[in-house]
C-alpha cells in the first residue's frame, strides 16, 4: 500500500490517520503535559470498523482536579464508554488531556460533564457516557453521571463496575 504524503507507511496501514491525514502529533513522540485542560489537544484517528456499532471503554481510577472554593484536590475514578462513529480518541491524547485537570479548579459535576462534552465535540461518536465516581471529602461521595443519549440498539454496553461509596460500615 502505498502511503499518502506525510502519512507513515506503518499508521497507513493501521489506519492511525487523523482528519488532516497527518499522523497523532502527540502518539510516539516526546510531549509537554499541557498547564490547563483549555490548551490541551485531544487528537482523534479513523475508525478502521465505523460500520460496526462496538464499545470502546477508557478508565481512569486517578483523576485529580482541586476545588475551585479551597483549592484542595479532589479525587475520582473516571469511566467513559462510547461508540465510536468515523472517529476513535487517541489515548495518549486522552491521557494528556486528563492530566491537565490536576490544576484546574472545577466542581465535580463540571469536571465529568465538560470532559464529556470535549471529547463528543472533537470525534462525534454515536454515543458516550461518562461516569465520574468522586470520592468524599466533607464525608460526601458524589458521583456524576452524562450521556449523549439512548446507545444504539444492540450495542452491548458492560457495567460501569465501580462499586457505590459505602464508607466503613
Amino acid at each position: 500500500m502505498q502511503a499518502r504524503a506525510g502519512v507513515p507507511a506503518e499508521y497507513e496501514a493501521a489506519g492511525v490517520v487523523t482528519d488532516s491525514d497527518q499522523k497523532p502529533t502527540q502518539l510516539g513522540n516526546a510531549a509537554p503535559l499541557p498547564v490547563s485542560p483549555e490548551e490541551a489537544v485531544l487528537e482523534r484517528v479513523a475508525n478502521p470498523h465505523a460500520d460496526t456499532d462496538y464499545c470502546a471503554r477508557f478508565t481512569c481510577p486517578e483523576f485529580t482536579a482541586l476545588c475551585p472554593v479551597t483549592g484542595q484536590p479532589d479525587f475520582a475514578h473516571l469511566v467513559l464508554d462510547y461508540a465510536p462513529g468515523d472517529w476513535l480518541l487517541e489515548s495518549k491524547s486522552l491521557k494528556f488531556y486528563l492530566s491537565s485537570f490536576r490544576n484546574h479548579g472545577a466542581f465535580h459535576e463540571d469536571c465529568t460533564v465538560a470532559i464529556g462534552k470535549r471529547i463528543v465535540a472533537e470525534i462525534e461518536p454515536r454515543w458516550l457516557r461518562i461516569g465520574g465516581y468522586w470520592y468524599p471529602r466533607g464525608g460526601i461521595p458524589i458521583d456524576v453521571f452524562w450521556e449523549t443519549g439512548t446507545a444504539p440498539e444492540g450495542l452491548w454496553v458492560p457495567d460501569q463496575g465501580v462499586t457505590p461509596y459505602r464508607g466503613r460500615g
